[in-house]
């Protein structure tokens, strides 16, 4: 495209994407406007960027401005071969037509286009050892840019990586109109169990036993890449190189496994102060759930209504041990006195504003903090509307880190149903959080002096993240969240400038101005809390 062309282009997609935000939401695009006119760019473009993102234009602008982009250099020569399934109605020439034009050699290895006589092993041009496959269904393209791409990615690969993973978008059956991008996360085994994210759009080296299932069967693609899988850890190449007719459908998440009689001891902490309404609710949560052991700490922070006074002289030594911490807020301080003098093998901090409605909730979550690999568990957080308050922590988002798929309804797709799935995240939240007692003492537990009020959370789960236990997003278990009710917002000037020092401990800390959280993308949006391409 001539310059002067592209420029208008991009000028008349800009407008079209930013007057489609203002037709849907009027008031909070104004909204933005008024921030950006005052000078508070950050906070205007956390307000632009779902708003944007969103449009049906947003994707066709971001094509067209990185297509711009400097074109991939390849590291050598390097064999790959494209492996096409033929069954799947799709149409053979065009992926066939795709790859010639990529420059990537092709076999097709089943259906009316497939040789007859020799097996695959013997089609190969090369030793399998050497030689890199891609496997695809018949219909779906490669970028001319492919080949260069993936052979730039071997180069940078260790030397034992046998599968490398792009992103993907949806394409016309001409090939032409691209929608519903997919800017995939790093490797997350935990995601891959309940969402197959690789096939279709990767190359892998596979070994003699491995092709064994591409000589015959249902959906070979599916079951060659997670054979490979679950051998290798998946290397990610953040382009987009392969042009989908269809994605596979979203499955069932089978219920967790949970063998009670396995479980550990759990204390589970309460702060609060006064709110004696709340609270009530919390332990009548408590109170209902099933599990076979544990305890209950409530740690009051200087309630002076009586009701809540009273509240906690009928509850303490009953239901619950009642620990007095005198003194201004200090969440990391309160918590870290209750884990001391806990009894349970795992502990559990808990808002005394979550209102808790499932009775398995803390099985769920113990279960899976149980795990060798695993730090800190969260549940999915719902407000009291029903709309998603805490599906996982981004790091980065607003320069800091924030709550993924916020105010989400959690009955729509969103951001390919990611909301809905267990997976590996770089943070959970406080607000409930599961993690065994020697782990959380073994990184220091909570920063009392940092991280007095914010981010004590997501530095609790890097720590952790450090020492080889991941945190993990565990949707099977809801709960409902009346966020920040008890002790409302920080908008007077002492506050915020606490959160300021807390949030420029984060940046200093843990890099989150500047780092791309392994679990988000380059190419979304770091304003944004929904999963919205980049603008």
């Amino acid at each position: 495209m001539r310059p002067v062309i592209r420029v208008i282009a991009l000028k008349l997609l800009a407008f079209s994407v930013h007057s489609g935000a203002f037709r849907r939401a009027p008031r909070a695009y104004l909204i933005a406007c008024w921030w950006y006119l005052r000078g508070k760019r950050l906070r205007a473009r956390n307000q632009f960027a779902p708003l944007l993102g969103a449009s049906s234009g947003a994707f066709q602008l971001w094509r067209l401005r990185n297509a711009a982009r400097p074109a991939p250099i390849g590291g050598g020569y390097v064999p790959i071969v494209a492996l096409i399934d033929a069954h799947g109605g799709g149409s053979v020439e065009a992926t066939l037509q795709s790859l010639d034009a990529a420059g990537i050699a092709a076999i097709v290895v089943d259906g009316p286009h497939a040789r007859d006589g020799a097996g695959l092993l013997e089609r190969l041009p090369g030793p399998l050892q050497d030689t890199w496959l891609m496997p695809l269904y018949a219909g779906d393209r490669v970028a001319r840019g492919a080949a260069a791409a993936y052979v730039g990615a071997i180069a940078e690969a260790e030397p034992d990586a046998a599968l490398i993973y792009a992103d993907d978008d949806i394409v016309d059956p001409n090939g032409h109109s691209h929608t519903r991008p997919h800017f995939k996360p790093a490797w997350n085994a935990e995601l891959f169990c309940h969402f197959d994210y690789l096939s279709g759009s990767c190359i892998l080296r596979a070994r003699t036993t491995e092709i064994g299932a591409v000589e015959g069967g249902a959906d070979w693609v599916a079951r060659l890449v997670h054979a490979v899988a679950d051998r290798a850890h998946p290397v990610r190449l953040t382009e987009i190189l392969h042009h989908r007719q269809r994605r596979p459908r979203k499955t069932p998440i089978a219920p967790l496994t949970i063998v009670r009689d396995a479980l550990p001891p759990v204390t589970v902490i309460v702060p609060t102060r006064n709110r004696a309404d709340l609270l009530a609710v919390c332990l009548d949560g408590l109170a209902a759930t099933q599990y076979p052991g544990f305890d209950t700490i409530v740690v009051d922070n200087g309630s002076d209504e009586p009701e809540a006074l009273a509240l906690l002289a009928q509850i303490d030594g009953r239901s619950c041990r009642v620990l007095r911490h005198a003194g201004p807020f200090n969440f990391s301080a309160i918590n870290n006195r209750a884990v001391a003098e806990a009894d349970g093998r795992m502990i559990c901090m808990l808002n005394n504003d979550v209102e808790i409605a499932q009775r398995d909730w803390l099985a769920i979550l113990a279960t899976q903090a149980g795990r060798s690999d695993v730090g800190a568990v969260g549940p999915r957080l719902l407000y009291p509307d029903g709309r998603i308050q805490h599906a996982g922590v981004v790091l980065g988002v607003g320069g800091g880190a924030a709550h993924a798929h916020r105010l989400q309804d959690p009955e729509e797709e969103g951001y390919f149903w990611r909301h809905a799935l267990p997976q590996f995240t770089s943070a959970v939240t406080a607000a409930c959080l599961v993690v065994l007692r020697e782990r959380f003492l073994e990184v220091g537990g909570l920063d009392a002096q940092a991280f007095a009020v914010a981010f004590n959370d997501v530095d609790l789960c890097m720590k952790l993240n450090a020492r080889g236990w991941r945190s993990l997003y565990e949707p099977r278990a809801t709960l409902v969240h009346h966020e920040s009710l008890s002790r409302g917002f920080d908008k007077d000037p002492v506050g915020a400038a606490r959160l300021a020092r807390e949030l420029a401990a984060l940046k200093s800390r843990w890099a989150t101005d500047h780092r791309s959280d392994p679990f988000h993308h380059p190419d979304l949006s770091r304003f944004s809390e929904q999963f919205v391409v980049g603008l």
